[in-house]
């Protein structure tokens, strides 16, 4: 079964160039759909009003900005349930779009103008679980955080750069707090107990006869019910609760 991508891009000639670039990032079967504005792209996704998850959604959403009817990050905005990886792909690389697109869900966020191989090796990152991000975007965040009011430095840990994607990597839980374990599916338990072991999401998903994005997906419930933000917090309070 082809792994479904969703493409938001006004522009032709980018639109086509990232088509190549989501072929040549992941090994799966990939069924591109392309949208050329906000109305397309909504039509194609359906309707988000109902409570249900849709039966065979997108499992990658790359969405530009600056588009004729509309700006992208409203589309981000609805899409704040929706069971995909949403990812900026844009020309800007300001702090006024960068962390309003990342409030609305972002999982990532990519410059077009980098180089073809840049852009395969920031979106392989999904498959090991971390955000792509554009190199200039990564230091733009770490610069962001490591100063104060006045360009004062402050603490330079990097639990801050998790606050950019809080709907997709909650907040870590206090040490000591009880585990919300009793809900996690026989799955993602499994899944649990290979990341406890070291195992990449693409060999737990060679492991699991199964798509990495659906490990990716049950990575992200496992980390909403444990009320964590990585894996080795999961490794470690799932250790001290027995669950692996």
């Amino acid at each position: 079964m082809s792994v479904k991508v969703l493409i938001l891009e006004d522009n032709p000639v980018a639109r086509s160039f990232l088509c190549r670039v989501v072929r040549e990032s992941f090994s799966d079967a990939i069924a591109i759909t392309e949208a050329g504005d906000l109305e397309s792209a909504r039509r194609q996704i359906g309707p988000l009003a109902s409570r249900q998850e849709p039966a065979d959604p997108f499992k990658l959403i790359l969405v530009d900005l600056e588009l004729p009817d509309g700006n992208g990050m409203e589309l981000l905005a609805e899409l704040s349930k929706y069971p995909a990886t949403k990812i900026v792909t844009t020309l800007y690389s300001d702090d006024d779009h960068l962390f309003p697109a990342l409030q609305c869900g972002a999982d990532g966020y990519l410059l077009k103008e980098d180089r073809f191989e840049v852009l395969v090796e920031e979106l392989q990152k999904i498959v090991r679980g971390q955000p792509p991000l554009s190199p200039a975007i990564a230091r733009r965040l770490l610069t962001h955080f490591r100063q104060g009011p006045g360009g004062q430095p402050v603490d330079s840990s990097p639990a801050p750069l998790n606050s950019g994607f809080q709907s997709s990597r909650p907040v870590p839980m206090g040490r000591g707090a009880p585990l919300d374990h009793e809900r996690l599916t026989p799955r993602e338990s499994e899944v649990l107990t290979y990341l406890s072991k070291g195992f990449t999401i693409k060999e737990i998903a060679n492991l699991m006869g199964i798509k990495w994005f659906t490990v990716n997906d049950h990575i992200k419930s496992i980390y909403k019910k444990l009320n964590v933000s990585s894996r080795a917090e999961a490794a470690v309070l799932a250790s001290k609760q027995g669950l692996v």
